[in-house]
């Protein structure tokens, strides 16, 4: 009777799946989640959830690459493959029929991801809202595109049939799943007050993505609604794998970020810090209610894997104070190049911490917990240090076989202008962040694959010649070649047609070092600071040839007293007190009337408080000291330009 009994509990063990052998995987990504944020906030007790993955699973920071762009960087996540293999460069594209841009699709991908994978293998998979899935794949399971939210922004829903094509795979689940997708418009009080602090009139405006609380209510209602979809498909499908996105931890960054437990505070900041200084905290603590909801819903088969693709630098204000008064914090400058990445549940072992994982680790370490090979043309490895599983044997060379798994529905033509427009308020269509093949040119340099970047360029040159930028990239490929002639002559086409691009001189003064011409060099990086004070690569290279990472500074002690004062003010006006940072201003031209930096500054700060007047004044002020300065002259052009009031 003893030895029965024991054979019905070890036949019961049996089937809740043990710890070892392939099981389910639920993958959630949580964009731009920091890690030095999410160990502060565990530190105080604010994060149970990760607390306990931490406690129980594996740990590390993941190791991210550039360019952080959330499109790139979570392609390479699900295809284990570099940006240079699978072709997702950028946010958007270009339709080279019509010349509009157009988020990046799933057409634009050239190699498979891991729900191809695991279709072809014959298991089922369920994904959701993960970048750079519309039009939405044919796939063993169902698949909820990275549109489908932004068109049930609308009050209507979608915006049109045609514009609804490609949102689910199979076509039928749109009906199923419109009840758990919220819209901006649905979040009333009791949703945002955890959040935010604004009024209900506040609350009730039409919807804008240049407002910020319209985004951020767009951010949380999208995060809602994914949740809700991943938990319901999880239950319904109990799939071998599933994905899950989420982007509010990053676009909330994105728009009050530089709030975050910023001290000193005054004036307009000071507002902006009553009103939405908690936002970013309470993100992550919703965040982990919802690792805490899918830990709560796994089997003893599954694993759970907990990533983000960047950190994300919080509480520092932006060096030029002018862009305190947009809250939106934009481009990749302010990501991090370490993301999180937490396994837990099924074959992970307790306490573990990984070694340095990065991005291209992830994909083979999924397949192996799904009981898949991952092949031998992905660069990554299995993070077996984290795993009661050994790396499986790459029996299979490659799983692109030319024919990927054709995308379904409407083509790269049906450009969504709500989905660019979204884009272009966060910042992303506007930063000096290269785009598409620029970024995969950029890729080559990086991994010292000088030649082909220089072809990239060259062509990238010869279709956009009045891009200066582009010249600067090709002539820093060009350098690297020892092609020097050739990339001085692209520099000076660079500073021709971009000469506030800082890239431009640095990549001069590389070039004249590399000559032998020190005297030349120096003065090139210090006229790329000139333009762009904390631009690091110019500041190192002057460090090590000077023993100073500045401009060149002040010329006299009046000068030096001069450039304190205006330091001071600029932290004051950085903080929001604008009345203190123009007392301070007023002593340094004191100090030293004929100093330009002291202008720059009083325009900045004048235009802060919405004086524009004042500020063009103080920047003719400026030109008239210093007339060849072309940071001057463009901002002054700006002022001039713009409509009265703007």
């Amino acid at each position: 009777m003893r030895a029965r009994l024991l054979l019905v509990v070890l036949l019961a063990l049996a089937g809740c799946g043990g710890t070892s052998g392939p099981g389910r995987v639920v993958v959630l990504a949580l964009d731009g989640m920091d890690p030095e944020t999410v160990d502060l906030l565990m530190s105080e007790g604010k994060m149970p959830s990760f607390a306990r993955l931490r406690q129980e699973g594996a740990y590390a920071r993941l190791v991210s690459s550039p360019p952080l762009l959330s499109p790139i960087i979570w392609t390479t996540i699900a295809t284990g493959k570099t940006p240079a293999e699978h072709g997702i460069g950028h946010f958007v594209a270009v339709n080279e029929k019509t010349g509009e841009e157009l988020p990046v699709t799933s057409r634009m991908r050239r190699v498979k991801a891991l729900w191809n994978i695991a279709s072809d293998a014959g298991r089922t998979v369920d994904v959701v809202g993960w970048w750079a899935t519309w039009p939405a794949e044919s796939v063993r399971g169902s698949m909820v595109s990275d549109h489908a939210c932004y068109h049930f922004l609308f009050t209507d829903g979608a915006t049109g049939a045609s514009s609804a094509v490609g949102l689910f795979h199979p076509p039928e689940l749109a009906e199923e799943l419109r009840p758990m997708i919220r819209r901006p418009g649905d979040l009333g009080p009791a949703d945002v007050a955890p959040f935010v602090h604004v009024t209900p009139a506040e609350l009730a405006r039409p919807f804008d993505f240049n407002d910020d609380l319209s985004h951020f209510k767009w951010a949380l209602a999208t995060a809602d609604s994914y949740r809700r979809i991943g938990l319901h498909l999880l239950a319904r499908d109990r799939p071998d794998l599933l994905l899950v996105y989420v982007e509010a931890t990053d676009s909330t960054a994105h728009l009050f970020g530089h709030l975050f437990r910023a001290q000193g505070l005054a004036g307009e900041l000071a507002e902006q810090q009553r009103r939405f200084g908690g936002a970013v905290e309470a993100m992550y603590r919703y965040a982990d209610t919802i690792v805490g909801e899918y830990m709560a819903a796994l089997d003893r088969r599954t694993t759970l894997v907990v990533l983000s693709d960047h950190g994300f630098e919080l509480g520092a204000l932006p060096d030029d104070p002018s862009k305190t008064r947009d809250m939106r914090r934009v481009s990749e400058r302010y990501h991090r190049p370490e993301g999180i990445l937490y396994l837990w549940g099924h074959a992970v072992k307790a306490h573990a911490r990984l070694d340095r994982p990065t991005l291209v680790d992830v994909a083979p370490t999924l397949l192996a917990l799904a009981g898949m090979a991952p092949a031998r043309d992905m660069p990554g490895r299995v993070l077996t240090e984290g795993l009661e599983i050994a790396s499986p044997p790459r029996t299979v060379e490659t799983y692109e076989n030319g024919a990927r798994v054709a995308a379904v529905g409407a083509g790269d033509t049906a450009v969504d202008p709500a989905i660019v427009e979204r884009l272009r308020s966060l910042g992303y269509l506007d930063t000096a962040s290269p785009r598409g093949d620029r970024n995969l040119a950029a890729v080559h340099f990086q991994a010292g694959r000088y030649a082909e970047a220089a072809a990239a360029y060259a062509e990238l040159a010869r279709q956009q010649p009045d891009d200066g930028a582009l010249r600067a990239s090709w002539a820093g490929a060009l350098g690297a070649l020892g092609r020097y002639d050739e990339a001085l002559v692209q520099l000076g086409e660079a500073v021709r047609l971009a000469p506030l691009n800082p890239e431009s001189y640095h990549n001069r003064g590389v070039v004249y070092e590399k000559q032998g011409h020190t005297a030349d060099a120096v003065r090139e990086y210090r006229t790329a600071l000139r333009y762009a004070p904390q631009y690091e690569p110019s500041r190192q290279a002057l460090a090590r040839l000077t023993g100073s990472a500045s401009s060149g500074g002040p010329a006299s002690d009046a000068e030096r007293r001069a450039s304190a004062l205006a330091e001071r003010a600029s932290q004051a006006a950085r903080r929001g007190d604008y009345p203190a940072a123009m007392k301070t201003l007023d002593e340094a031209e004191r100090a030293a009337p004929r100093y330009a930096l002291v202008q720059q500054y009083r325009a900045n700060v004048a235009f802060l408080m919405g004086d524009r007047a004042a500020a063009a004044a103080a920047l003719r002020r400026a030109l008239a000291i210093e007339p060849d300065n072309e940071l001057y002259r463009a901002n002054l052009r700006e002022l001039e330009k713009a409509p009265a009031g703007k």
